[in-house]
């Protein structure tokens, strides 16, 4: 692959247009997009590499740092190091309410759950803010690992409100749990707030997620609520940064439709 990549340098434009390390980050993935590069493969050493486009090593790092910046690199020291390409994220579409089982199945992943923790607790205060109840209410609250084929890519920390979903922890728990509010207690999210926030992992998260402690996270902090108001689940949920990529969709027209004058 090395060689051939090699054969493949193009020849970047240095007068006009884009950066030269640009030119090269955006060549790399257009190489890694179109599938000349696989996951795992190693890039040719920088010498060569820099030498086949012509450029200074310097040169060269500024393009491989962005793409590991990014995730589409990973950048391994000593001899048997190198810039290796490194697994797709996974997009994470937070438009509407697709539960994580449903987002796996948009990615074609296998999606999983290992229940750590399904206990009837009285609330905290700050769950029992976001489901509108006074301090000490009854609420179900189920810690899970979620994975796609295997490998873990959040922990979901959600609390119920054990007045109207009686029996919730009685009913099999490793599947949607949406889908287990709309079927068996036609209570199914219809809209949610969501806030997100960068964190480090601590003891606990990257036990969890199996990663080292201080990886980067992502946290989802949402109140989903039924058609007809009703809060139904306060989650805090902890995505790795370095599997997945939370992305939302804006409809310009429809939002224009809501707000004429904005």
């Amino acid at each position: 692959m090395s060689t051939e990549l090699l054969d493949r340098a193009p020849t970047l434009e240095r007068r006009h247009g884009l950066p030269v390390h640009a030119q090269i980050e955006q060549w790399l993935m257009d190489e890694i997009t179109h599938g000349q590069i696989a996951t795992g493969d190693r890039l040719p050493g920088e010498r060569a590499l820099a030498a086949a486009l012509r450029v200074s090593r310097m040169t060269l790092r500024q393009a491989l740092d962005g793409l590991a910046r990014r995730g589409v690199l990973v950048r391994l020291p000593g001899r048997t190091g190198g810039a290796f390409v490194a697994e797709p994220k996974i997009d994470c579409d937070l438009t509407g309410l697709a539960g994580f089982t449903e987002q796996m199945r948009r990615a074609h992943r296998r999606a999983g759950a290992e229940v750590l923790s399904a206990r009837t607790v009285a609330a905290e205060e700050t769950v029992a803010a976001a489901l509108r109840m006074p301090p000490g209410t009854a609420v179900h609250e189920l810690v899970r690992v979620r994975s796609a084929d295997g490998t873990p890519l959040a922990l979901e920390r959600s609390w119920f409100p054990a007045e109207h979903l009686p029996g919730l922890l009685d009913h099999p728990l490793t599947g949607s749990i949406y889908d287990l509010l709309s079927l068996q207690f036609r209570l199914a999210p219809h809209t949610a707030v969501e806030y997100l926030e960068s964190v480090s992992a601590d003891a606990a998260d990257a036990a969890a997620l199996g990663v080292p402690r201080g990886t980067a996270l992502m946290t989802v902090e949402r109140v989903a609520q039924s058609v007809a108001g009703l809060p139904v689940e306060f989650a805090r949920d902890v995505y790795r940064a370095d599997r997945v990529r939370l992305m939302v969709r804006t409809d310009i027209q429809e939002r224009h439709r809501q707000h004429p004058g904005g």
